[in-house]
């Protein structure tokens, strides 16, 4: 059965750039008022304009996801105002040095984690009460399931921080299994991105999937309603 965004909140974390603001977008498209999470308010501007060029509209949330007590405010704040929220996606990224443990900093380590994993840890926390809310809410986790790099040397701190979260997924997922809310991973597979360039530098990009390319793909997805809890979506091909 197909559903539509149209009157839906979606709140999508890293949503000035790649994936994020083509998620943003195309979620804008389908009717969706967009709560754009992000770090730079010049961006998140520019999202707006976008996102209004396409007759929907946003609420921009400047905020660093580092900022784990702003965090905890989040849900209290959009509670007032909206009430409820009907998808949320865990969509921000942060890459860190590729680098052997031994001369890992600490510092980098946290940021990493941070970023991928505890704040997602802190949004289902304290959004889970307005996801509640909705008739049949959706929260999705982009991550990242290639094989290559997956334990690979110099890739640790990264791909343990996506492992892991995907664990804390799954277990959301079934802690609410008896409700009406859906709890997703989304693998994108390789795109050309900033934060690929930065992983892969001097790799030639043309043959790889752009993120307008896989944002489409997804909402076509989400809109299709066909998945089940606990499900990870491969939106790469």
């Amino acid at each position: 059965m197909s559903q539509s965004f149209k009157d839906k909140t979606a709140l999508v974390t890293g949503a000035t750039r790649g994936l994020g603001y083509h998620l943003a977008l195309e979620l804008a498209k389908q009717g969706a008022h967009i709560i754009a999470l992000g770090r730079t308010v010049g961006s998140l501007e520019a999202l707006d304009d976008e996102i209004k060029s396409v007759g929907s509209q946003a609420t921009l949330v400047p905020l660093n996801l580092l900022e784990l007590e702003t965090i905890d405010a989040l849900g209290p704040t959009l509670f007032e105002r909206f009430d409820k929220l009907d998808l949320l996606v865990g969509n921000a990224a942060y890459l860190g040095g590729l680098a052997p443990i031994s001369h890992f900093k600490t510092d980098e380590w946290n940021k990493v984690l941070t970023t991928n994993l505890t704040a997602n840890f802190s949004l289902l926390r304290t959004l889970d009460p307005l996801l509640q809310r909705s008739e049949n809410a959706t929260a999705l986790f982009i991550t990242d399931q290639d094989e290559s790099t997956r334990g690979a040397a110099y890739w640790g701190p990264i791909t343990a921080s996506k492992a892991a979260l995907e664990v804390l997924v799954k277990s959301y997922a079934a802690e609410t299994q008896e409700t009406s809310m859906r709890t997703l991973l989304v693998n994108p597979g390789p795109m050309s991105t900033n934060l690929r360039q930065k992983a892969f530098p001097g790799e030639d990009q043309s043959g790889l999937n752009n993120p307008e390319t896989i944002a489409k793909r997804l909402v076509t997805t989400l809109l299709e309603n066909t998945y089940e809890n606990g499900e990870t979506l491969d939106v790469s091909k």
